[in-house]
């Protein structure tokens, strides 16, 4: 716990620092596939600070995000066969992994874009979806969306309302990406069913 508070720390005054893109962009990459911290810690500062290039940094944030979810993607891809494969035919599970992989192909579009705007870990989803080979045209295009959705709105939210945001961002993040994918949900299943 001592460490990530201390890379914390050190990814929040790297923001203001000359460097704070080229760490922006590793930090997006790395979170999509395997580091813990979100890139939202270096987003904020970084748009507070220069608000004039907000869609530069969020556009930024989202290609390098979407790159390092192919990473994920591929060590979901390459490490199931040699690692998860192996443990799940010794246990008996192999079948149930198929009827999952039936429904992650079903709903894969909705699962990696809900994951990709909600604070849930995106790197799970990523490395499942190369688990279950799911279409790489599917996983990209789900990315782009809901990565660029995420950095763009928090970028919007604070070009638009400066520091007062901040905190209620901050504070919030959590609960707001999921309300907004409940409403998001609601208005497809409105225009489905009604």
């Amino acid at each position: 716990m001592k460490y990530l508070r201390r890379m914390y720390d050190w990814l929040i005054n790297a923001a203001s620092g000359p460097y704070a893109l080229p760490v922006l962009l590793t930090v997006s990459f790395m979170e999509s596939s395997f580091f813990p911290i979100p890139p939202d810690i270096m987003l904020i500062p970084m748009v507070l600070a220069t608000p004039k290039k907000a869609w530069h940094i969020a556009g930024w944030a989202t290609v390098a995000s979407v790159i390092g979810g192919y990473f994920g993607y591929a060590i979901g891809f390459y490490g199931y066969d040699l690692i998860a494969r192996p443990i799940l035919d010794f246990y008996g599970y192999s079948h149930q992994f198929d009827v999952f992989k039936g429904y992650y192909h079903e709903w894969g579009a909705c699962i990696v874009f809900g994951a990709g705007i909600t604070p849930f870990p995106y790197k799970v989803i990523t490395i499942a979806s190369g688990a279950v080979d799911l279409n790489l045209w599917v996983f990209g295009l789900a990315s782009v969306a809901a990565r660029g959705l995420r950095f763009f709105i928090v970028a919007w939210l604070l070009k638009r309302f400066g520091e007062p945001i901040r905190t209620f961002i901050e504070k919030n993040l959590g609960i707001l990406s999921v309300l907004f994918l409940l409403l998001l949900i609601g208005g497809f299943a409105a225009i489905k069913y009604l």
